[in-house]
C-alpha cells in the first residue's frame, strides 16, 4: 500500500510540472483542453468625437440697428471684398479723378496680402470697414467667440497695414446678419453697415446694366454696394465713371458719418 501511495504522489508531482494542472493548481483531467493565453491586444475604447455646434438659423428678416442710409441727401459708395491688386488701384484712380470718397469694406486675408493698398485707401481719404477675415457667409451664425476672434483678427491686420487707421464699421458677408454678430461688432466699437442699393455686380452683369440698376434704385441718402475684389470686376470698373457722375449730379456723394 505504501508503494502505491508513493507512486501516486510521484505521478501527481510529474503532472503538475508538465503543465497539466489547472489554474487553481488542481489536477486537470486527462485529455482536457488547456487554456490558451490571448495574444490580441484589447480594443481601446473610442474617444468621443468633437462635434461642432450647429449653426444658428438666420432671422426671418434683417435685425434692427443696421446702417442703411447716409442720414443726409448725398449717397455713399461702398466697395467690398478687396483690396485687390488688379481692381482696387483702378477704382481709387477713378474716385480721385471724380474728387469723391468711398468706404472700402476689406477682407482680412486680402489686407494681409496687400497692405500697401490699405495704406493708399487711407492716404487718399477713404474710409475702412471690417468685412471679416475670409468672407465667411456663415460667420454670423457661428458661436460668439468665433465671431469675435474673426473680427478682431481682421482689425489687427488692418492696423498692421495702416497703424492708427480708423475702422468704424463692420459689414457682414452676404448681408446675412444675426443679432449675435451685431452685438459683437458693436462691442468692438464698429457700427453694422448694410446697404440700400445692390446692382448685383458680383453676378457680373455688364456695365450698362450696373449703371441702370443704380440709377433706378438710388434715393437720397442711399448706400450703394459695389465690389473691387472677389473676382473679375471689369464691368464694375467700366460702370463707375458714368454712375459716379450720375449720383454726384443728382444727390452728391459723401462719407459715412
Amino acid at each position: 500500500m505504501r508503494a502505491r501511495a508513493f507512486l501516486a504522489s510521484v505521478l501527481a508531482v510529474a503532472l503538475v510540472l508538465s503543465g497539466c494542472a489547472g489554474p487553481d493548481h488542481t489536477i486537470a483531467p486527462a485529455g482536457a483542453p488547456q487554456p490558451v493565453e490571448s495574444t490580441t491586444a484589447p480594443t481601446p475604447s473610442p474617444h468621443p468625437t468633437a462635434t461642432k455646434p450647429p449653426l444658428r438659423p438666420l432671422p426671418a428678416k434683417l435685425p434692427a440697428g443696421l446702417r442703411r442710409n447716409s442720414g443726409v441727401r448725398p449717397v455713399v459708395l461702398t466697395f467690398d471684398d478687396g483690396p485687390n491688386p488688379t481692381w482696387t488701384p483702378k477704382v481709387l484712380d477713378q474716385l480721385r479723378a471724380a474728387k469723391v470718397t468711398a468706404t472700402f469694406c476689406v477682407v482680412g486675408r486680402e489686407v494681409q496680402r496687400h497692405p500697401e493698398l490699405v495704406r493708399r485707401i487711407v492716404h487718399e481719404g477713404h474710409q475702412l470697414c471690417n468685412h471679416s477675415w475670409r468672407h465667411d457667409l456663415d460667420l454670423a451664425r457661428r458661436p460668439v467667440n468665433e465671431i469675435k476672434a474673426d473680427l478682431k483678427r481682421t482689425n489687427r491686420a488692418i492696423q498692421a497695414a495702416a497703424p492708427g487707421a480708423k475702422v468704424s464699421f463692420y459689414r457682414q458677408p452676404g448681408g446675412r446678419w444675426t443679432p449675435e454678430v451685431l452685438a459683437v461688432a458693436k462691442g468692438l466699437g464698429m457700427r453694422p453697415l448694410h446697404w440700400s442699393v445692390d446692382p448685383q455686380d458680383w453676378d457680373k452683369p455688364n456695365a450698362v446694366t450696373i449703371g441702370k440698376r443704380i440709377h433706378t434704385a438710388a434715393r437720397p441718402g442711399a448706400i450703394v454696394l459695389l465690389h473691387d475684389g472677389g473676382g473679375d470686376r471689369a464691368a464694375t470698373l467700366a460702370a463707375c465713371p458714368h454712375l459716379i457722375a450720375d449720383l454726384k449730379k443728382r444727390f452728391g456723394i459723401t462719407k459715412l458719418r
